[in-house]
């Protein structure tokens, strides 16, 4: 898992240009697939015979682009203007190194150094009008050259292993509810299943298209949630942890997920010993929220990885939570197609 991992979150794929992370999932799910589609909107979804038929589709979705920003405008004198692609928080961002445009041209994202501020200048964080991009260019002529105004521009952020197997990297949000799929789909199923590799999650853009496509019956995001066990957040607080195994949903600010089908999961996990944890907090969303809507709806299972500081530059996640995030969604595949509607 880490090595796969370490290679999907290596790849750049901001909402819109999720090309590169695309090509390298079909790469690896070409082998194991009976059928394997790229839709419209660039959703790509792969359907793996299992050992035996469902009455209705069943969908496992994880989505492949990340947080990040696109050139918004190029100043005279050659700084780069940005808008953010996904929710980010702009006080993590001064310092950031940064990957601009096609030809990913380096950069540092900037604001003026503490000297040139005043005592008013340091009452309040930047906001994204206040920062920009340098990529050492002299004006917009030579910025220009090199890329143009809504290209993509990526985090600089490398993956590495810390601490007691943990691993950091930028966009494990979603690679790592890739990852997951890449693996169970390399592996033998007991019944058909499909699985979606989404674009745009971050803007709200592809999953419903590909679900009204397959008309399913019931549905399962897979995703880096905020793990939130960190100092100055008391324990009431924390709506997922490290170290306490996968993440199961039960509301979110798109979907309120289907309980019988939550229940009926995470008691066979319990039979089974896998550590899972509720996710305390309703707040975000994710792909499920409009998948379950599609056509005559369907039922939704949420599951996802405890990541800590996600939708900036440094996530972080223990290898073991997700060890357990993939033995849940076997169950998933395992008892909706005992009880499939």
């Amino acid at each position: 898992m880490k090595e796969l991992l370490k290679e999907l979150c290596s790849l750049d794929g901001v909402a819109g240009y999720e090309d590169e992370v695309r090509e390298a999932i079909m790469e690896k799910a070409a082998p194991y697939a009976a059928e394997m589609t790229v839709d419209p909107l660039g959703n790509l979804i792969v359907f793996k015979k299992g050992a035996q038929p469902r009455k209705r589709p069943v969908v496992l979705c994880a989505h492949m682009d990340e947080v990040g920003f696109l050139v918004r405008d190029i100043t005279p004198d050659g700084m780069i203007r940005l808008a953010t692609v996904g929710g980010i928080d702009p006080r993590v961002l001064v310092g950031r190194r940064m990957k601009v445009g096609p030809k990913k041209v380096p950069g540092v994202i900037s604001i003026k150094a503490i000297h040139l501020t005043t005592a008013e200048d340091r009452k309040t964080a930047p906001g994204i009008d206040q920062l920009y991009v340098d990529i050492g260019a002299q004006s917009r002529a030579e910025v220009e050259k090199l890329t143009q105004i809504g290209d993509p521009v990526f985090f600089d952020s490398a993956f590495y292993e810390m601490g007691d197997r943990c691993v950091k990297s930028k966009a494990i949000d979603d690679r790592v509810g890739c990852a997951v799929l890449v693996t169970l789909l390399q592996e033998d199923l007991p019944y058909d299943t499909y699985f979606v590799f989404s674009v745009g999650e971050e803007v709200g853009r592809g999953s419903v298209v590909a679900a009204q496509r397959l008309n399913a019956g019931t549905v399962c995001a897979v995703e880096g949630t905020s793990a939130a066990d960190i100092p100055d957040v008391p324990k009431h607080g924390q709506s997922t942890a490290h170290r306490a195994g996968a993440v199961v949903s039960i509301m979110d600010k798109g979907t309120v997920y289907d309980r019988e089908l939550y229940r009926q999961i995470t008691a066979e996990a319990d039979r089974q010993g896998v550590r899972w944890q509720y996710r305390k907090s309703a707040n975000g969303g994710t792909d499920a929220g409009s998948m379950h809507k599609a056509n005559a709806g369907a039922r939704a299972f949420g599951l996802a990885a405890p990541t800590r500081y996600i939708h900036c530059a440094c996530n972080v996640v223990h290898l073991p939570d997700v060890d357990e995030v993939v033995k849940m969604a076997r169950i998933f595949i395992k008892e909706t197609g005992e009880n499939n509607v």
